[in-house]
């Protein structure tokens, strides 16, 4: 009897492959983090085989490491770090160029024109996302434009793009399946929320051919087999989500105002809104949260650019400590009230802003500021940013969620919950499990194998590990917040 679900977390900075149980328990994990590519200002660039290098390796491991067998796995769900684009031929599977990654800035200037030629509108209203390098739509536009052969190799049906998702589904069903689901097509800048297709009139606008374009299917559906030769045994592939609509379903998000929030590499407060594709007014997103039975359940997204990557700066570019398990403790020594501010605008500013050109910097120093001080900087900024967007989502759906439920690596971090949880004025809810996103993949793969009846009953699954509530007076959350929107100011680029 098949006892297990193999998740695969393909993130921004590692791959990961964990084991669930029937009732979500995590059995086991392997990891494995791969380099980051930086050829020009702005650019941020991943190689594609070492994805799928540490994606093959992870999920090997973690069979090997907890002695399951493959006969044991029922099947797979996969989740991804989102928008990152991939190129490659149809017929080799080579990529044409590296994967250029989600936090890549290099087409800021065509978004301007785009936006200046008074597109945005039309784009917003038929995908629910603005017109922002973060996107697919632009990325594959410039390897079309700028990889020899590209546009025409595509206009002949010789090259497949895709997100992560479709990448790896391409190479472990050994190109039998070029597919994708909902909440990846929905990030591209290219899917029509509403009709829930390819709209041919941002086609044309990016001018991107469509024999490029993977099917559309459920977030929880069939993906194909695995070849056997990869893990030792053909497996389903049943559930597919990007990061944080999965991280979504991992925190049985499924009623329409609950909310979470997961802290990786960027910071994603994600709302759902149940049937209704709600547009904001405070350049939030609009996204399909899941689709299951081909019917969509929507989310309004919050976008933050970096959270955790703050952390690996502090450690690997100002060497500030060894693991970023140390950042706690160092936070705990600091001052209450200190005004020193990091605002980490390393590739712009994500939401409400959008500001592609701003740069970070660190703000009120003085003669006692110290690596304690800069540290507890660098993940109060992640939570300032997340109160930015819980003012942005309250005035947008008239209503405050009462609680945040919050998951990803930082989430472990008791010293940033607790200041979270202050600068929000809300409780906030850690899991048992907060490995979320790998977790909510799994679910969805369950609910395609016949695991679990409906989402009522992942939702009993469930549990919180800790709750914190908020203890900060207002007056000084509010004059720690209000230093923190005036530090944003001075990064943000001319007009």
């Amino acid at each position: 009897m098949a006892d297990y679900l193999l998740a695969i977390d393909q993130g921004t900075t590692s791959s990961r492959a964990i084991l669930f149980d029937r009732q979500g328990r995590v059995a086991g994990v392997a990891q494995q983090e791969f380099a980051q590519q930086y050829p020009r200002d702005g650019w941020v660039e991943h190689d594609p085989e070492a994805i799928w290098d540490t994606v093959l390796d992870t999920c090997r491991q973690v069979i090997r490491d907890t002695g399951v067998a493959v006969d044991a796995i029922a099947g797979i769900g996969m989740t991804n770090q989102r928008e990152t684009t991939l190129l490659w031929d149809r017929q080799t599977g080579e990529p044409v160029y590296p994967a250029i990654v989600w936090q890549d800035r290099r087409t800021a200037e065509a978004c301007s024109r785009l936006q200046a030629q008074g597109h945005e509108a039309l784009v917003q209203a038929s995908t629910g996302l603005l017109i922002d390098p973060y996107f697919s739509a632009t990325k594959l536009a410039w390897l079309l434009d700028n990889v020899e052969g590209a546009r025409e190799r595509a206009e002949r049906g010789e090259l497949a793009f895709g997100t992560v998702d479709t990448f790896l589904l391409w190479r472990l069903t050994g190109g039998e399946v070029h597919a994708t689901d909902a909440t990846n097509a929905s990030r591209t800048l290219l899917f029509n929320i509403h009709t829930q297709r390819w709209d041919e009139r941002l086609l044309a606008l990016f001018d991107i051919p469509a024999a490029l374009l993977p099917e559309v299917r459920d977030s929880s559906d069939d993906f194909g087999m695995t070849e056997a030769k990869w893990l030792g045994g053909a497996l389903p592939i049943a559930g597919v989500a990007g990061d944080q609509q999965a991280a979504l379903v991992g925190q049985a998000c499924f009623q329409p105002g609950m909310a979470k929030s997961t802290y990786g590499t960027g910071c994603f407060m994600v709302v759902n809104t149940g049937d209704t594709a709600a547009m904001s007014r405070n350049r939030l997103l609009t996204t399909v949260a899941y689709r299951l039975r081909g019917k969509p359940t929507y989310a309004m997204e919050g976008s933050i650019f970096v959270a955790g990557a703050a952390v690996q700066w502090l450690r690997d570019g100002l060497k500030l400590f060894a693991d970023a398990a140390e950042t706690e403790a160092l936070a705990s020594q600091t001052r209450a009230g200190h005004s020193v501010y990091l605002v980490p605008a390393f590739t712009g500013l994500g939401a409400p802003h959008w500001d592609p050109k701003a740069r970070g910097a660190i703000f009120g120093l003085t003669r006692d500021t110290g690596i304690a001080e800069i540290v507890a900087a660098g993940l109060q900024a992640v939570c300032y940013q997340t109160r930015d967007l819980q003012r942005c989502m309250s005035d947008d759906m008239g209503v405050e969620p009462g609680t945040l439920r919050v998951d990803g690596g930082m989430a472990a971090n008791a010293w940033l919950v607790q200041f979270l949880a202050d600068m929000l004025g809300v409780r906030v809810d850690r899991p048992r499990v907060l490995e979320t996103t790998a977790l909510g993949a799994a679910y969805l793969a369950g609910l395609r194998l016949g695991w679990y009846r409906d989402l009522d009953e992942i939702a009993e699954l469930w549990h919180c590990e800790s709750s914190f509530e908020p203890q900060m007076p207002d007056a000084e959350r509010e004059r720690l917040y209000q230093g923190w929107l005036e530090a944003v100011e001075r990064v943000k680029s001319a007009p």
